[in-house]
C-alpha cells in the first residue's frame, strides 16, 4: 500500500488556492500605460444638415456612415394619458397601508382602463407625511404602493403593466405641518407612462 503521508494532504488542498492567488498577483502588476495596441478615436462625427453625413461627416472624417437615421416613433399620446374623470390619488390613514373601501371605485376604474389595453403602464408612487425617519417612511411608502398594486392585480391587471416605487416623505403634495397637510401627503399617485 502506497499511502501518502498525512502531512501532504493539506498541502494538496491548498495548491489550487495558492496558484489562483499567484495568478492574480501577477496580473495586477502589469503596467497599464505601456502597451502596444494603438488607440483610435471612435467618437461620433457631427451630422450635417438634413440628418445626413455631409463632406465634413462622411468617409473623409473617419468613416462615418452617411445614411440617414430613421427617428424612433414615440408611443401614441393616449397611451400615457390617465383615464378621464378618475381620481389619480388614493389617500391613507396615519401609519397605515390599508386601502380604504371608499377607493374601490377608483381602483376598479384604473383596472378597467389598464385591462382595456395591455400596452398601458402605470407607476404607483407611494408617499408619506413628514413624521418619522427617512428609512421608515420609504418602507411605508413602498407598502402603500404595493397594496395598491396587489388590489389592481386582483382586478386583473397584469404585473408587467405596474411598477411600485416609494418616495417616502421626500415629495410632499402639500408643504407644512399639521393634520390637513399630513393627510394630503399620505398617498399613492397613479402616473401613466
Amino acid at each position: 500500500m502506497n499511502k501518502r503521508p498525512t502531512s501532504a494532504r493539506p498541502l494538496a488542498r491548498l495548491t489550487p488556492f495558492v496558484l489562483a492567488a499567484a495568478l492574480m498577483a501577477g496580473c495586477s502588476s502589469v503596467p497599464l500605460d505601456e502597451g502596444g495596441a494603438p488607440v483610435t478615436d471612435r467618437s461620433p462625427a457631427p451630422v450635417g444638415a438634413g440628418g445626413e453625413g455631409g463632406a465634413a461627416g462622411g468617409a473623409a472624417s473617419g468613416g462615418v456612415d452617411g445614411r440617414a437615421v430613421t427617428p424612433a416613433q414615440a408611443a401614441p399620446a393616449e397611451t400615457a394619458q390617465p383615464p378621464a374623470n378618475v381620481a389619480r390619488v388614493i389617500y391613507f390613514d396615519f401609519d397605515s397601508y390599508v386601502v380604504k373601501p371608499e377607493y374601490m371605485a377608483t381602483l376598479e376604474a384604473h383596472a378597467r382602463f389598464l385591462n382595456a389595453d395591455r400596452k398601458r403602464r402605470v407607476v404607483l408612487e407611494g408617499h408619506t407625511d413628514e413624521r418619522g425617519g427617512r428609512e421608515y417612511n420609504l418602507a411605508l411608502g413602498q407598502k402603500r404602493a404595493d397594496a395598491v398594486r396587489r388590489a389592481l392585480a386582483l382586478l386583473g391587471v397584469q404585473d408587467e403593466q405596474m411598477e411600485s416605487v416609494s418616495y417616502g416623505k421626500e415629495k410632499p403634495a402639500v408643504p407644512g405641518s399639521g393634520e390637513e397637510a399630513w393627510s394630503r401627503n399620505r398617498r399613492v399617485e397613479f402616473v401613466y407612462r
